[in-house]
């Protein structure tokens, strides 16, 4: 299960609808070892596409040691889909190597109606998804 603060929630949320129609794409880091999503890392998708995202690789490198210096971990790695539900893509699939994070997803399109967006987390571990519940939570 991704638990995460509602702060957390609606600031990726926010992220996706101000990038849309491209995809948008970020970290949440967190203490390494905890599992504990706490600080917001909106990145840029450097694809600049409504159906695909990528992250930059000079951002990501740049990314990863400032975590390192931190001493934290991704802990959510999210993205959105424009047009599509929120369910990993076989591309995604595919460039999931964090295999402790939790991956996001958030659907700007209501392809279900059930609203305007979906959000939904899984685990993707050697190309293996997994759906998690998803609990919101005021703070920590």
């Amino acid at each position: 299960m991704l638990t995460l603060t509602q702060a957390l929630h609606d600031q990726i949320v926010a992220h996706a609808r101000q990038d849309h129609p491209d995809e948008a794409c970020g970290v949440v880091a967190g203490p390494a070892g905890t599992g504990r999503p706490e600080r917001f890392i909106p990145m840029l998708n450097a694809a600049r596409s409504p159906t695909f995202y990528e992250f930059d690789s000079a951002d990501l490198l740049k990314l990863y040691r400032d975590m390192d210096d931190r001493d934290e971990d991704p802990v959510i790695v999210y993205h959105s889909h424009t047009a599509t539900e929120a369910y990993p893509s076989r591309t995604d699939i595919t460039y999931a190597n964090e295999p402790g994070a939790h991956y996001v997803l958030v659907s700007t399109a209501d392809t279900d109606d059930a609203g305007e967006f979906q959000f939904r987390s899984y685990r993707i571990v050697d190309g293996e998804v997994t759906e998690e519940e998803v609990r919101v939570v005021p703070a920590y």
